[in-house]
């Protein structure tokens, strides 16, 4: 059973910093390119940052230079440090597995967490 379990979202001030992680489970994780997501009220799904098997990496523009994506093979994880956070980076952030992640965009994966709250505060 494939699990993916976000967590470190929550409430911060424009300007501030918050890092989420996810851990997954139930999949061959070093051999699995991952990212994430995030969902504005009203909106659609879209990508955040993606990470291959190898550590490449994409971002979306709108937070390429503030946000880090990033793996640990051995303890199943990947992480998102944001920075600099905005108003409009308010969303409910999934992580995404198994992505194709040389697809330009990569394409979402079959497995989603559960969604972690970001609210940032202007």
């Amino acid at each position: 059973q494939v699990q993916l379990v976000e967590s470190g979202g929550g409430l911060v001030q424009a300007g501030g910093s918050l890092k989420l992680s996810c851990a997954a489970s139930g999949i061959f994780f070093s051999s699995s390119s991952m990212g994430w997501y995030r969902q504005a009220p009203g909106k659609g799904r879209d990508l955040v940052a993606a990470i291959s098997t190898v550590g490449d990496t994409t971002y979306s523009d709108s937070v390429k230079g503030r946000f880090t994506i990033s793996r640990d093979n051995v303890k199943n994880t990947i992480s998102l440090e944001m920075t600099n956070l905005k108003p409009e980076d308010t969303a409910v952030y999934y992580c995404n597995g198994v992505l194709t992640y040389f697809r330009s965009p990569p394409v979402a994966g079959p497995y989603w967490g559960q969604g972690t709250q970001v609210t940032v505060s202007s």
